[in-house]
């Protein structure tokens, strides 16, 4: 299963603020410069998960964002269902496959994703990484 490049930015943007020392907020400019993705899909991003609330956003001039929870309650697949509007491997009717009805690829492919998703849910983000070992996401902070 290859993810969307905004589920890859939701975990890049989530990894970024649990590196933050306590009480520090990032900016969706600082996430952007850091990673190289444009502000506008961070700021999509960044959206998404506050609507959610896996991130705390403030706007004005002392807001900022970080986690909206601690990251042990942040699980891998919660953000894989948000962020994918598809978690179907294959689609067999979109173009029509003369298969249809007597192939079982899907059905085994189905499988595999719901494996996947599963153990997903036993990651957190606080399973990713120590956050003591980011040092370089923390420099001019």
């Amino acid at each position: 299963m290859q993810l969307t490049k905004h589920t890859d930015y939701a975990f890049r943007i989530l990894l970024f603020l649990l590196t933050l020392p306590a009480g520090k907020k990032a900016t969706i400019h600082l996430i952007a410069e850091r990673y190289g993705i444009s502000k506008s899909h961070v700021m999509k991003i960044v959206n998404k998960l506050a609507a959610a609330g896996f991130i705390h956003a403030t706007r004005g001039k002392s807001g900022g964002i970080s986690l909206g929870k601690a990251p042990e309650q942040i699980k891998l697949d919660d953000i894989v269902r948000l962020m994918e509007t598809s978690l179907q491997p294959v689609n067999c009717k979109e173009p029509i496959c003369i298969l249809a009805g007597h192939c079982k690829l899907a059905q085994h492919l189905q499988q595999a994703s719901e494996a996947f998703i599963g153990y997903l849910s036993q990651v957190s983000l606080a399973d990713l990484a120590d956050p003591n070992n980011f040092e370089i996401l923390r420099r001019d902070l």
